[in-house]
């Protein structure tokens, strides 16, 4: 489907996906989802060369080709990579090859390839269609895609109906072969925040359909390389622009320094630019002859790609983390990947019931990216394997905001949460306290509720192992300070049910008072309804809330030692 990337860096395109562990799968199990996958990404290869209709993005199909080759090399290793199914009608001889170009991973990378040159460009590495263009005594008399370097698909029919594509040229430009991009034209396209936005399949699915020809108007031509061309670089963008393909000289820009590349790469991921990109060309103005240029073969040009804004992961294993209100998340366990400068291993995928209609099973390919504030999100599951091994998830009924407040081994898990509640800066500011610390302290303390840590000595804390005579002196000091804080900051942490604007205006200054109120009286505070008013009179009178304000009225506590 996607070839027009895919093809000439197939064999070694594992950048994300690459070596990650093999699936533990069975040969019987392995034949079955290869098998599977194989099936779909035909079908979806038939539907894309034979209709000009791409079914799934190309995000999408290039992980998928990617993992369908990864599993290969796991479970066939002898047997030869999967490629790109190729349109049976490609079979025009390009006269010039299409070297390809090949990835550089990062800076130091390019670094080391500058060296020893000089009169170097860089240009935005268009995403779209690779074509060839053929001119003969001025006249535009092939356009062929790029196909495997060597042979392509003619497409000369449909390039006199591309108003962006000169039908004639003069000069220089009147015997020549042109080699470039054939794109979907965008208005301020940031690469960063809108990705690829499915560009290249629209561009390629207008070439190869063959109905609703008002689709060519939308493409552009980017062209990146005129073999036998001019020697002179600037020679060469001029004559391009004055011949018709303006962009060319727009966006080709002389550069001497790699600190120089990194910038120009950062404007063009951040800018609005005509078209969409994934990443940067730097090339040498000098080139060989064409005569000598051959697939995968080019060393006076490398690319060097923008970190994809989404990406495809494995599922590797799924987990259930219930919160300090009894509410249980969703978190998948990922091979894994490198979205922009973030590793990404886990993702929230939120409530049980969000998990289920997804059908998320360990196996699964997923579809990542980063939301708001670089925290990862899952798009959409683009893969599901057939043996659908489901973890079950924890029993809900038994999981309430009223739960865990006393330690019970099924629900060490809120319990451990609702102390890391009791100890964050907006409630109790017990600071240097973790989870893993609560996690520490209830496995040597065995602390009965959550307030037991208030009792707990100083000796009681040495005797944990691995402890500190340091730490142990700032625990202490941060379990008394506690006892310090104001009434409503105990009242936070209890998990009262009353909305922190509302608490922060609540007259009542002890518990007695609380335990006083009906619903009625509940419902003169301001935004309090009679649902509410019914839930804190349930709260303040259920009989483990009473015992742990019944604890803290007997360890002093402001607000719950009847005055």
């Amino acid at each position: 489907m996607k070839w027009i990337t895919i093809f000439i860096g197939l064999l070694g395109w594992f950048s994300t996906m690459a070596l990650a562990a093999c699936p533990s799968w069975s040969p019987e199990q392995a034949q079955q989802e290869m098998a599977k996958l194989n099936e779909k990404l035909s079908e979806w290869d038939n539907a894309y060369y034979q209709q000009g209709n791409s079914v799934v993005s190309d995000a999408t199909y290039d992980g998928l080709s990617s993992q369908f080759n990864e599993w290969q090399r796991c479970f066939k290793p002898a047997d030869k990579l999967q490629q790109p199914w190729l349109p049976t009608q490609g079979k025009a001889l390009h006269p010039i090859a299409h070297t390809g170009v090949k990835k550089l991973p990062d800076r130091a990378a390019v670094a080391q390839w500058m060296k020893g040159k000089t009169d170097l460009w860089v240009q935005p590495k268009v995403d779209g269609v690779a074509v060839t263009l053929v001119y003969q005594k001025g006249r535009l008399i092939k356009l062929l895609s790029r196909g495997d370097g060597e042979k392509g698909q003619d497409w000369t029919a449909k390039a006199k109906m591309i108003p962006a594509i000169p039908q004639t040229v003069s000069g220089l430009l009147a015997d020549s072969v042109l080699q470039g991009e054939i794109f979907w034209k965008r208005e301020s396209h940031v690469q960063k925040t809108m990705g690829s936005s499915n560009a290249r399949s629209k561009a390629a699915g207008a070439m190869m359909r063959q109905s609703d020809p008002s689709l060519l108007n939308e493409l552009g031509v980017f062209i990146w390389a005129w073999p036998d061309g001019p020697n002179k670089m600037n020679q060469k963008l001029e004559i391009l622009s004055q011949g018709g393909f303006p962009l060319t000289k727009a966006w080709s820009l002389p550069v001497n320094s790699v600190e120089e590349i990194v910038a120009q790469r950062e404007t063009w991921f951040t800018t609005p630019l005509p078209f969409v990109t994934d990443g940067i060309v730097v090339r040498e103005a000098a080139e060989p002859a064409g005569k000598y240029w051959l697939p995968g073969k080019a060393t006076w040009v490398i690319a060097w790609k923008f970190p994809p804004a989404q990406q495809i992961a494995e599922v590797k294993a799924i987990q259930f983390t219930t919160g300090r209100t009894g509410k249980v998340a969703v978190v998948l366990n990922l091979s894994p990947l490198q979205i922009d400068d973030k590793q990404v291993k886990r993702v929230n995928i939120g409530s049980v019931k969000r998990w289920q209609v997804l059908d998320i099973a360990p196996g699964d390919q997923v579809m990542v990216s980063l939301a708001g504030q670089g925290i990862p999100h899952v798009e959409e599951v683009v893969w599901r394997v057939s043996q659908r091994d489901k973890p079950q998830p924890p029993v809900e009924k038994m999981i309430t905001p009223l739960s865990c407040l006393y330690f019970e081994p099924w629900c060490r898990e809120q319990f451990i949460a609702r102390l890391a509640w009791i100890s964050s800066p907006a409630i109790l500011n017990i600071n240097g306290v973790s989870v893993r610390s609560w996690q520490q302290l209830q496995q040597s303390l065995h602390m009965e509720h959550i307030f037991s840590w208030i009792t707990v000595t100083q000796e009681a804390l040495s005797q944990i192992s691995g402890m500190s005579t340091a730490r142990v002196a700032h625990l202490w000091q941060q379990f008394t300070q506690a006892r310090q804080q104001p009434f409503r900051q105990w009242l936070m942490a209890f998990g009262f049910p009353l909305p922190a604007v509302v608490l922060a205006t609540l007259p009542d200054s002890q518990w007695s008072h609380l335990v006083a109120r009906d619903e009625l009286s509940w419902q003169k505070l301001p935004g309090i309804g009679s649902g509410r008013a019914k839930k804190l009179v349930e709260f303040v009178n259920h009989p483990q809330i009473a015992a742990l304000a019944a604890f803290l009225a007997q360890q002093g506590i402001r607000g719950f030692v009847d005055q």
